[in-house]
């Protein structure tokens, strides 16, 4: 609703000296970043984000690191920002007006130029007289994310003393790795929502402690003052009742984020709308972009917010059934044969395709080869193709899709025009509809108008459009 204003405004109530960019930073592109730094009370780190553009860098007020006194004692604080940025928001923010990417995060596929550039940083705050560098990252846990998360870092360089995680929002009260040389480094994450604070401790000694608050008895009262104020300026909006649901839509299952890489009553829901709205053959979600369970019983204008929060545009763009054979091949290859290890979602991907239209089977039992270039935007299959039976609904009927046909394919901005997650192969197609209804009325009007202001409980049960096998 305010384009990142309110949290800016919020955390420089709350007192934050300093922040790293999270790709969602980037969302509504680096002009308006830079706005919101400008309000923004904290300083901005990230060492590993570079600009070869001719204009101006709008974000040049980010630094690499800042080393800041405590008596004696000098701490360094580096940044570093996650190379998924580019995929994982909106990969046209980091272009210049030609298509070209002029922002780089020191991504590749081995880590090396990321390592080096975090070693380099250290080193010259090392060289500035800092006793002690912690690292602020966005990087996270995840399998998906190698070699980009905090332990990669935290093994291939020397010098970090602490490593203050985010990104994967895993609750890490204190992990210790040992790191290039085999000295300890200590890694926590806070997980999100504010359910845990961090807390780093420094002892005259030289002792480092790290850990986690949980169940704090006490908020601040003038922040929460502050909140409510903001709430009520939209609250009547957002309570507004606008459908009714027979069932829960949940992206989980039994507690396990599956949206990411299975199909799910919600993801189909929302396909269905796109595909509606635009009139289109198949329609295509990605599974990152639906963050909420939508509840049984009355659905607000809130909630529908809540499961698409990020204000993108309906598209539609004529494509070839190859090009939907590469998204489909490109957004499955981190897809497990289970969905968890027992305790964690494994095998997710922000830009896994919930579908409409369409059905696949993703093969666990074939390794993925899907090949990307150093910025994770889709450049070929290199081997054989985990996805199969893919099929498209026409005439009520599922036909084998035609490589060689042209459909037409409905989605958001993100992915069509800005090749979000990295499938990039619809971005100089034909457009068929150029930044229709927000996302948020593409669902409503399609619950009121199609499903008659009502979800049925048939919506709860999958459908079969896509299998995951291991054969």
């Amino acid at each position: 609703i305010s384009k990142g204003e309110y949290p800016a405004e919020i955390m420089n109530r709350v007192g934050y000296d300093f922040a790293v960019p999270g790709n969602h930073e980037f969302d509504y592109g680096m002009e308006r970043l830079a706005e919101l730094m400008e309000l923004s009370g904290a300083e901005y780190l990230a060492c590993n984000l570079e600009y070869y553009g001719e204009r101006e860098n709008a974000v040049d007020g980010i630094k690499p690191y800042v080393i800041k006194e405590f008596g004696k004692t000098k701490v360094a604080f580096i940044g570093i920002c996650t190379p998924e940025s580019i995929t994982s928001s909106t990969p046209s923010a980091f272009m210049d007006e030609k298509g070209e990417f002029v922002y780089d995060f020191l991504g590749g596929d081995d880590g090396v130029k990321l390592y080096g550039r975090v070693q380099q940083t250290v080193d010259e705050c090392c060289e500035k007289g800092a006793d002690y560098v912690i690292a602020l990252a966005h990087l996270g846990t995840d399998e998906s994310s190698a070699p980009f998360r905090s332990i990669d870092i935290a093994v291939n360089t020397t010098g970090i003393d602490v490593i203050i995680d985010g990104h994967s929002h895993s609750v890490i009260p204190c992990q210790i790795v040992k790191n290039k040389n085999g000295n300890d480094v200590r890694i926590s994450s806070t997980g999100t929502r504010l359910n845990n604070i961090g807390q780093l401790v420094i002892t005259q000694s030289g002792n480092i402690t790290v850990g986690l608050i949980s169940g704090y008895p006490s908020e601040d009262s003038d922040v929460n003052a502050y909140i409510q104020e903001i709430q009520g300026r939209f609250e009547a909006d957002m309570e507004r009742p606008v459908a009714k649901s027979d069932v829960e839509l949940p992206i989980t299952e039994n507690g396990i984020r599956v949206v990411r890489s299975r199909e799910t009553g919600i993801g189909n829901l929302c396909a269905d709308a796109f595909r509606a709205a635009a009139n289109a053959d198949i329609a295509l979600i990605n599974g990152g972009g639906i963050r909420a369970d939508l509840p049984a019983g009355e659905i607000t204008y809130g909630d529908i917010i809540s499961v698409m929060p990020y204000g993108n545009s309906l598209c539609c763009v004529k494509a070839s059934g190859q090009e939907i054979l590469d998204a489909l091949e490109a957004a499955s290859r981190d897809v497990q044969s289970q969905i968890s290890d027992g305790e964690n979602a494994v095998g997710e991907n922000g830009g896994f395709l919930q579908v409409s239209g369409l059905k696949y089977t993703v093969d666990t039992a074939i390794a993925s080869t899907a090949e990307l270039d150093e910025n994770g935007m889709f450049m070929s299959v290199g081997g054989k193709r985990r996805v199969k039976d893919v099929q498209v609904l026409a005439g009520g009927e599922y036909t084998p899709i035609d490589p060689n046909g042209i459909y037409t394919v409905a989605s958001q901005n993100y992915l069509i025009k800005n090749g979000g997650d990295g499938l990039n192969m619809f971005m100089d197609n034909e457009l068929v509809i150029d930044e229709g209804m927000l996302d948020s009325q593409v669902l409503i009007t399609y619950i009121n108008d199609r499903l008659n202001g009502r979800i049925d409980d048939s919506r709860g049960k999958t459908q079969g459009r896509i299998t995951v096998v291991q054969e």
